[in-house]
């Protein structure tokens, strides 16, 4: 889509300059005629597609499917304005069900809101601290990991509505839930299975045809048709399944009404009772705000970086978080639940000509105005359909080509991280998983730096000294890798074994690119024991960052016992002249 286009980051930049950052960026280029009707045809057709999504997200966590519109709609609005990507289409995303369905089950419709405004909070602060970038750690295994049993879990749980079944309760747990809808076989509804194999048909097989009609726009239709033409099949819809009480009046399906301000906290809690707000029910939330708060920053910052791929741009993800905490902070002031970037929606507004943040903005226009216009049709969308829909979403998340390459190809540390990740977050949580996956791949990458980090004792000859050879009481030793903790004390380790002590040691570090405190603590520790030994020690080749960290500690040149030299040439002069 034409050369690359930067939105303007860097730590010099002021923090009042990353809200909207990519919306300034494009008025900056310049914003015409052209581009605007480009993004309305554009925020038009990824309105139409993430109506369906965003209440199927909505009644898939537990709540009216008329709170993932609002969430929609509110994130439509703010995110845009505020955000570092110029395509990113933020609201109610799959990922986010196995976190938020067990908030609702314990603390209520108060408390999920309240949870969600908590993870704005972390949000905005990742945002405003300038962690963006370091998302990009979170290791490939791990993602992999999580996502794939997200997708697991979330499948699993479609087959509710998918079936027809009818379970006596909504366990917070996995196996637990599946438990119950194993015991609700007896239930199972043919007709609710035939239409949502027909609506499953038409999502997977019309886009192998044609990509112009977005799928769900066909087969949602399509379905509803069918289960209102056939009564007698007695599939259950949107209407027959949800109902809201409005001015005394009781409106079944979707009300025709917006985003209504509230405040999350007067809301039904636990039971339907009242919610106690105190200092043990944020403690109580805040393990699932966290959980929210990187589910969400992650899923955010990966979509961007599709987009990028997509449309050659450049997304400023501080500006990005900050956008996204200022989202989930604002929509359960209007009902709406956790939003992120949705990555299906993003690379359709792209796909149909997104050009600005502005499409966006259309895409929630669209969703309102078919609130306020269509809500009675909206009814008639049967609940298997939905749930068609959210398996197939949960297919496409799972990855699951990409899951077998990694168990196919990789070593078989990754695979653990993998499986490791994928098993907890089925049979726990996300949380759990995230944590586990990042400590275990943290440990092994610091098993893997020790392996790559060495170090070697030589006297006399070394290949990269020119002028002359070694005097036989100085030895050299070379130390390869970084000096990072697991890996400092074994490039350290040939220091305890020297056999005849010499006059002078060289230590090379010129292969040694970075130092942490550990690597400076064996360091130093190497030099005290040299010193006792009145062992003349000359550091020879330090790279930048290691000469900073052993000037901030204090290690500078003493006669006699330290000394530092550029190259290994000077530093066996150095040694000769200290000899004679």
């Amino acid at each position: 889509m034409g050369r690359t286009r930067y939105v303007k980051t860097g730590t010099s930049d002021s923090l009042w300059t990353l809200p909207g950052s990519a919306l300034r960026a494009v008025f900056r280029e310049g914003y015409g005629k052209t581009d605007l009707r480009a993004d309305l045809l554009a925020g038009m057709v990824v309105g139409v597609v993430a109506l369906p999504l965003s209440m199927a997200m909505a009644i898939a966590v537990g709540v009216p499917p008329q709170l993932g519109l609002y969430t929609a709609i509110v994130a439509g609005v703010v995110t845009p304005l505020l955000g570092g990507s110029r395509f990113q289409v933020t609201g109610p995303t799959a990922a986010f069900i196995v976190v938020l369905a067990p908030v609702l089950v314990r603390f209520g419709l108060a408390g999920l809101l309240i949870a969600g405004v908590m993870a704005g909070g972390v949000l905005l602060a990742m945002g405003l601290l300038r962690l963006g970038k370091l998302i990009q750690f979170v290791p490939y295994p791990v993602t992999t990991g999580f996502t794939a049993g997200i997708g697991t879990v979330i499948a699993v749980l479609q087959l509710k509505d998918f079936l027809g079944l009818a379970p006596a309760s909504a366990p917070d747990h996995f196996v637990e839930r599946v438990i119950v809808l194993f015991r609700a076989r007896g239930t199972f509804n043919p007709a609710e299975l035939g239409v949502g194999l027909f609506t499953l048909a038409i999502l997977i097989v019309l886009p192998r045809y044609t990509k112009r009609v977005p799928a769900p726009l066909v087969a949602l239709p399509l379905a509803a048709i069918v289960a209102v033409l056939l009564p007698q099949l007695h599939v259950a819809t949107i209407a027959t399944r949800f109902s809201t009480l409005v001015d005394g009046v009781l409106v079944r399906g979707i009300p025709r009404l917006p985003p209504l301000p509230v405040l999350p906290w007067k809301l039904p809690g636990p039971g339907g009772q009242p919610l106690v707000l105190t200092l043990q029910t944020f403690r109580q939330l805040a393990p699932a705000a966290i959980a929210i708060a990187l589910l969400g920053a992650i899923e955010s910052l990966l979509s961007a970086v599709v987009a990028d791929a997509m449309a050659g741009t450049k997304h400023d993800p501080d500006a990005e978080l900050i956008a996204l905490g200022a989202g989930n902070i604002l929509c359960p002031f209007f009902s709406g639940i956790a939003c992120t970037g949705a990555i299906a929606r993003t690379a359709t507004g792209i796909r149909y000509g997104s050009r600005s943040p502005i499409a966006t903005l259309v895409h929630a226009v669209v969703i309102l105005l078919c609130i306020l216009l269509l809500a009675p049709w909206i009814g008639y969308l049967p609940m298997t359909s939905l749930a068609a829909l959210l398996m197939l979403v949960a297919w496409n998340m799972s990855e699951a080509k990409h899951f077998v390459h990694v168990l196919k190809v990789a070593p078989k540390s990754d695979v653990a991280v993998l499986v490791t990740c994928y098993l907890l977050t089925v049979f726990f949580d996300m949380v759990v998983a995230v944590t586990a996956g990042m400590i275990l791949a943290s440990f092994l990458f610091m098993h893997r730096m020790a392996e790559t980090s060495s170090g070697q004792l030589m006297q006399e000859d070394h290949p990269v000294l020119k002028r002359q050879k070694l005097p036989r009481e100085v030895m050299l030793y070379t130390v390869n890798g970084p000096l990072f903790f697991g890996a400092a004390e074994t490039a350290m380790a040939a220091f305890n074994v020297v056999g005849v002590q010499p006059k002078v040691l060289i230590l090379d570090l010129s292969a040694v690119p970075a130092m942490d405190v550990t690597g400076l603590v064996a360091l130093e520790s190497a030099l005290a024991r040299l010193h006792q030994q009145n062992v003349l020690t000359i550091i020879a080749g330090a790279r930048a960052q290691p000469s900073h960290v052993l000037r901030k500690a204090g290690v500078n040149e003493e006669p006699g016992k330290i000394a530092f030299s550029e190259t290994l040439d000077d530093a066996a002069v150095l040694a000769a002249r200290h000899l004679h």
